[in-house]
């Protein structure tokens, strides 16, 4: 690992926050500023994609992976609305109030006004999930749903000779278009929300492209969180693919992620929590083959509509300086929402992954999304930037959260931290740029991780997590125990004590 940090520290909270509160960054020349490409995926889980080992195919991600860097400890916050707040402000999602539901931000400045103030021509495309409208947070457009989720084929009212959308709440989904509120979006009858979201970003980010200020384009994809639809092509596809089950594509996807270098024979898989695929009757066999196939499909159509907007940087001349970044808001999703009479895929049908899939979504962890532990806060991170990264290919195991993610778009831009915006203080950053990673130079990391979501809770440094989910706390060793197998509290308390405090202060002064 990349990281130095001793855990048993003891730190006060005002330390921890007021980290970075008198940091400046000096100015850097406009010509060199690079376009920054962010994409957010949506309860994708840690092998999802071929670059982290799965099956499905997305050739785009693998592209930018193989040439860039993968990095295997990047986390989040185990929830869709708290990350995306934590990765548009770099603050943690309790100090800025988006801790327990999806409301408006306080105390903070989106990463768009920072980097507008750099020069930069800063656009927003996608799922926000909060009740703000970015547009009014310093990005020159917002195109996108502002709720959390919503039919993928139409999001708000039934179209003539159609069936019924299955919808959570019909009609309901709020979308923004720049100031423009629009509650029970009805769109035009070929759209699916990957293609369409990406025609938005495409569509302005041409409107743009004879400017020389250089671009942020942050394109956060509902995909694949449910409901589970995609085009039926896409689904067809991946015929057959699924009919061996749960053990074999996870087992296989683990072999994959040893020899690619992301694991080592210290991380053995999780203990898997699926039942055995030939315990259930084929009805259900059918059904489950049904639901991996179409959420297969989701992850190919997303990776294609990436693929689009790498085409596009290519051929306007921008590649060799445009630094990319793909993440996921959380892990593979245990929650099981099912509305609707049709086929598992289709418009009239909201069906869920569900925890045996999920499982096998976040292999090698143990886990899903709403806990703390891997299964739940593990990302897969590609890195892309031919100008700014030496050596392409490489695998880095540094632990990082996604607090890391502004301070190193400000590092790199030069653009200045405010101390206070639209009348209010604005909280110091409590993360760290990566950009030395990027130059293979190692990371001093000046405080531990720290995670809390519903009733999971975590702490994290470089040897140690300190992990609970309504319960005692668990002590993994992430030397040797990554994969979370083997709790080893008892054999040390001390080191329970004082991670313990550590949170307990952390927990004390964000809330």
């Amino acid at each position: 690992m990349k990281l130095s940090f001793s855990p048993i520290l003891t730190w006060s909270i005002a330390a921890i926050l007021v980290l970075g509160a008198s940091c400046k960054f000096s100015s850097k020349k406009k010509d060199d500023l690079p376009n920054i490409v962010i994409i957010l995926a949506d309860d994708l889980g840690y092998s999802d994609i071929g670059a982290f080992g799965s099956e499905v195919e997305t050739p785009t991600l693998n592209a930018l992976a193989l040439e860039g860097i993968r990095f295997t400890q990047m986390h989040n916050t185990s929830k869709c609305f708290p990350s995306r707040a934590v990765l548009l402000t770099g603050l943690y999602a309790q100090q800025v109030n988006m801790d327990q539901e999806p409301i408006d931000i306080r105390n903070a400045v989106m990463i768009g006004e920072i980097l507008k103030g750099a020069g930069y021509r800063t656009l927003f495309v996608g799922k926000h999930h909060g009740i703000d409208n970015p547009y009014e947070w310093g990005f020159d457009h917002y195109y996108g749903m502002r709720d959390g989720a919503a039919n993928y084929f139409n999001p708000g009212y039934r179209r003539d000779d159609e069936v019924m959308p299955a919808q959570k709440r019909y009609g309901k989904r709020v979308f923004v278009f720049d100031s423009v509120l629009v509650e029970g979006y009805t769109p035009h009858r070929d759209y699916y929300a990957t293609n369409t979201w990406t025609d938005w970003a495409l569509q302005l980010l041409k409107k743009y492209e004879t400017e020389e200020k250089p671009f942020l384009v942050y394109l956060a994809y509902q995909a694949p969180h449910d409901p589970l639809q995609a085009p039926e092509e896409a689904i067809q596809k991946y015929t057959g693919v699924y009919d061996v089950g749960y053990e074999e594509i996870a087992r296989k996807r683990y072999d994959r992620q040893v020899e690619s270098g992301l694991l080592d024979d210290r991380y053995a898989r999780s203990e898997p929590v699926f039942p055995s695929w030939e315990s259930l009757s084929d009805s259900v066999r059918r059904d489950e083959i049904r639901r991996m196939q179409v959420y297969a499909a989701m992850i190919d159509v997303m990776d294609q509509n990436i693929g689009r907007v790498v085409d596009y940087v290519k051929s306007s001349g921008k590649w060799e300086n445009t630094l990319w970044i793909f993440l996921s808001d959380n892990g593979a999703s245990a929650e099981v929402v099912d509305i609707g009479e049709g086929e598992i895929g289709a418009m009239d049908r909201w069906a869920s992954l569900r925890a045996d899939w999920a499982n096998v979504a976040n292999t090698p962890f143990r886990s899903f999304k709403n806990y703390s532990y891997e299964g739940g806060i593990a990302t897969p991170m590609i890195v892309h930037w031919p100008a700014g990264i030496r050596d392409g290919g490489q695998v880095d195991h540094t632990p990082l959260h996604f607090i890391d993610i502004v301070p190193t778009l400000i590092d790199i831009t030069g653009a200045e931290y405010p101390s206070d915006y639209r009348g209010k203080k604005v909280h110091p950053l409590p993360g760290q740029s990566i950009l030395p990673l990027f130059r293979g130079e190692d990371l001093i990391r000046k405080q531990p991780l720290f995670f809390h979501w519903r009733k999971g809770r975590a702490i994290r440094t470089d040897d140690w997590k300190l992990v609970g989910h309504d319960g005692e706390w668990e002590l993994y060793d992430m030397r040797m125990d990554r994969t979370e197998r083997n709790n080893v509290a008892r054999e040390n308390p001390e080191v329970v004590t004082e991670l313990e405090h550590m949170w307990e202060d952390w927990a004390d002064g964000v809330n």
